[in-house]
């Protein structure tokens, strides 16, 4: 007997509802599963997690106080632009251009930041020496400092003869031409750019063996260690290139920051 279209279409239907459900929704995820529990895939699909659950060796954390004030008995991560800090729900870039004022200001401020927690030069290019971008609106007759807000006094008094104004808050300067100025801060500041940019997804765990070796005096004097023995422990938690040449040498701060605590 043959059934009629409509019933034929519903049962076909069903059919590929039932199939559909027990390979997909069943097979499927008990397969990753499987996988996932295969020996060397096992840390990684639960989450990189360290020793105590006291967090990932994926993502980042920060070593502040409650006032956001660097714990100089730690390691400092590099900024995060990820929520709050290391948000992993909000994980993101600033999206901020190089030649954004806002980017260039958070850049002075936290490199003259760097600089008095590690007692070197902050200094570096486009920046003025209170920690602001030195970016200038040219006009024919004067010019303005546009990280400087009044009454703050200009990191320059004149700029090719004009004289440099503070910026009126509220006031937009769009008309004049936007000038930055690179001053006299050396070509490589001792204050490395990851310590004062944040990564691509504001999580990156590690940092640069260079900001790393910035840190090193700070943290033997507050935990009362030799330079050599905190040393040796950043060479024991530095990874190399990926596949031996992609990137460079970082070092996991979550990871030294606990080998620091247990030595």
């Amino acid at each position: 007997m043959r059934l009629p279209s409509w019933l034929a279409q519903h049962l076909a239907a069903l059919r590929a509802l039932i199939v559909l459900t027990i390979v997909l929704g069943l097979a499927y995820p008990l397969l990753m599963v499987a996988v996932a529990r295969i020996p060397g895939l096992a840390h990684h699909a639960d989450g990189s997690l360290l020793a105590g659950n006291k967090g990932s060796a994926l993502i980042g954390q920060s070593f502040t106080d409650k006032d956001g004030k660097p714990l100089r008995q730690y390691f400092q991560s590099r900024p995060s632009a990820a929520g709050e800090g290391y948000d992993p729900t909000a994980t993101s870039a600033s999206n901020l251009g190089p030649e954004n004022l806002k980017l260039l200001n958070l850049v002075c401020e936290r490199s003259k930041a760097v600089g008095e927690l590690e007692h070197v030069d902050g200094a570096r290019p486009y920046c003025t020496p209170g920690g602001e971008g030195a970016v200038l609106a040219v006009y024919p007759d004067h010019a303005v400092s546009l990280g400087e807000a009044c009454p703050a006094r200009p990191f320059i008094a004149q700029y090719q003869g004009r004289p440099v104004q503070c910026a009126e808050p509220g006031r937009d300067y769009g008309d004049g031409v936007t000038t930055p100025i690179r001053g006299d801060a050396p070509e490589h500041p001792a204050v490395p750019a990851d310590a004062v940019t944040a990564s691509g997804s504001g999580l990156d765990p590690h940092i640069s063996v260079a900001y790393a070796d910035l840190q090193v005096p700070r943290i033997a004097a507050e935990r009362h260690l030799s330079e050599a023995q905190v040393r040796r422990l950043v060479e024991e938690h530095t990874e190399g290139r990926t596949l031996g040449f992609i990137g460079e040498p970082a070092v996991n701060v979550l990871q030294l920051n606990l080998a620091l605590d247990g030595s």
